[in-house]
């Protein structure tokens, strides 16, 4: 296994775009807190996200070596660069170092305990995702949408327990927009989860209905991206700027949703939407903070 390897399986763009969540939580909050403190926190808050994030990424490809070989053979276990003794190490060390991370933060700087609780609770949702939520389809959809947005409520938790409404706005939209996606990847994917048993949407009611499921989680999140508008954020007219263009993406994708066909080609191009929309919405959080 080269060091290459180990960074490629934990799809290390994802992890950075995760890692935003943290600092949008953090930035959020950071009116009253020292400058030296909020720097300690946006350090050990993103590389205990990251290390956690990494640790679900390596577990998710242990358990789903199976179905890569048809839907991901490009990944590194499924092309052999890894095998699953050097994947099980890997995901020990990666979710070891993050829990010691939230840990050290929490003993050596005094701000309480909440965050080790959500850092175990992220790794667990994680292994839990892995082994039994994807092949149970729509709690995996729930499972992924947490484990990408709850790093929103993790940055806020380290500034102060007492968490502003608008972070929960925040929250709810990024885990409503990826819970849309998961569930148009599970119709992008349904010839090679059929194979393997994933009880997707998509295999259980078809993926006409599945796409409709997927639509009203969209719809949600559009709901609760303008909501923050009318809350105390930092920043409301930059958010409203940079808010549009993801209204707009996220838009486009539900139109496709419905006036498509729904072949494989059009699911990939929502579910390219849909990631394109969440991080635009990332920005427009992280902008809401200057």
């Amino acid at each position: 296994m080269r060091f290459k390897d180990a960074i490629e399986i934990i799809r290390p763009i994802n992890c950075l775009m995760g890692a935003l969540t943290v600092i949008i939580g953090l930035l959020n909050t950071r009116l009253g807190i020292p400058l030296d403190k909020l720097l300690i926190n946006i350090i050990f808050g993103v590389f205990t996200y990251i290390f956690i994030a990494a640790s679900g990424m390596v577990i998710n490809d242990i358990y789903d070596i199976e179905i890569d070989k048809i839907n991901r053979p490009e990944r590194p276990i499924p092309r052999g660069s890894i095998n699953l003794k050097q994947a099980k190490i890997l995901f020990s060390i990666y979710l070891i170092i993050g829990l010691a991370l939230s840990i050290f933060h929490s003993i050596f700087f005094n701000i309480g305990l909440l965050n080790i609780v959500l850092a175990s609770f992220f790794g667990f949702v994680g292994w839990i995702y892995a082994k039994w939520g994807k092949k149970s389809g729509f709690f995996g959809n729930i499972a992924v949408g947490i484990s990408f947005s709850i790093g929103m409520v993790y940055g806020a938790v380290l500034n102060s327990s007492s968490i502003p409404p608008f972070i929960y706005f925040y929250f709810i939209t990024a885990f409503s927009l990826l819970v849309s996606r998961e569930i148009i990847k599970g119709c992008e994917d349904i010839e090679g989860d059929k194979n393997h048993g994933v009880k997707t949407l998509a295999i259980k009611i078809g993926i006409r209905k599945s796409s409709y499921i997927s639509l009203v989680f969209s719809i949600t999140a559009i709901i609760f991206f303008i909501l923050p508008i009318f809350t105390n954020i930092l920043n409301p007219i930059l958010f409203m700027v940079l808010m549009v263009f993801g209204l707009l993406d996220v838009i486009y994708a539900l139109i496709l949703m419905l006036t498509t066909k729904l072949e494989i080609k059009d699911f990939k191009r929502i579910s390219l939407l849909l990631k394109i929309g969440a991080f635009l919405g990332l920005i427009a959080f992280l902008f809401a903070s200057i």
